[in-house]
């Protein structure tokens, strides 16, 4: 299965454009002052249409929402395994691969093409697999994957790339036997 596409062809789109509040907001808590995330004359001059978003921003606003108003909780357990009744972001399901019913992320490695201005809509596009490596851990039997999916704008550009791993698990029996 490596090399295979497991989104199935559908796109996930991000909760909200980018848009100016939010990137003075990610520069707020850096307290970082680079002109060309919030003086657009600056970036104009250095050759960006606007003002910047981080570069690190894209990762989050590809992200769809999780939870609506009026909607049903998302976790409905308190187990240690406990895992989301629903999410978009639930991790990939496929007849391709064993049954799971536990999975987490552990890394992200991200390659930015363009930079995202206000008004950009990001979202995922595919989720090839690119490797797996079946594993015994202390929290049960599985495997750690990782899946490349390009992030694209509402003008279907490049903006980034990731790699993401998960670890797809079943869990260890109480008691851990």
């Amino acid at each position: 299965a490596v090399w295979q596409d497991f989104s199935g062809g559908v796109p996930q789109v991000g909760a909200d454009a980018v848009e100016v509040g939010g990137i003075r907001r990610y520069l707020e808590v850096l307290e970082f002052d680079c002109p060309l995330h919030y003086d657009a004359e600056v970036a104009r001059k250095h050759g960006y249409r606007d003002i910047i978003h981080m570069t690190c921003g894209a990762g989050p606003m590809a992200i769809p929402p999780q939870w609506k108003p009026g909607g049903p909780t998302i976790f409905n357990s308190d187990d240690a395994h406990a895992q989301p009744d629903h999410s978009p972001i639930r991790g990939i399901q496929s007849d391709l691969m064993p049954k799971t019913t536990g999975y987490f992320a552990t890394d992200a490695e991200i390659d930015y093409f363009l930079p995202l201005y206000p008004g950009d809509r990001i979202r995922l596009v595919g989720a090839k697999l690119i490797s797996v490596e079946v594993k015994e851990t202390s929290v049960g039997r599985g495997a750690f994957c990782i899946f490349e999916t390009d992030m694209v704008n509402q003008k279907d550009e490049l903006v980034a790339r990731r790699r993401a791993g998960m670890y797809y698990y079943n869990p260890k029996a109480k008691g851990g036997h």
